[in-house]
């Protein structure tokens, strides 16, 4: 889900090199992208990095959701919402994937 959710992300950024440039949207999605398929490598191949990208995840999809507030690209709100969802999602997840014997294979 976590490797969708990259590749989803990652479809994104070709459109936003067409036209002006808002460097910091453009550097949202790209984080969000990169940590989302390197959280679900990690998860698939159990490493014990995986919890701190899954939770770098959720932090650069709340962090895009302010800028995207302050471009007024989305309403206030949705994005208060999507970033609390995001951070209480990664924090869960985190904690699946730290918990002794959990087979993270299936989360990712």
């Amino acid at each position: 889900m976590l490797l969708g959710y990259g590749i989803y992300t990652a479809l994104y950024i070709p459109a936003m090199l067409v036209g002006p440039p808002v460097p910091l949207l453009l550097i949202g999605f790209i984080a969000e992208a990169v940590f989302a398929i390197a959280a679900a490598v990690g998860m698939w191949t159990r490493q014990p990095w995986a919890s701190v990208v899954v939770l770098l995840l959720g932090v650069s999809i709340a962090a895009t959701q302010v800028f995207e507030i302050l471009l007024g690209i989305v309403p206030y709100l949705r994005a208060v919402l999507i970033a609390v969802l995001a951070i209480v999602g990664a924090l869960l997840l985190a904690q699946y994937i730290n918990r002794p014997g959990a087979d993270t294979r299936l989360a990712a």
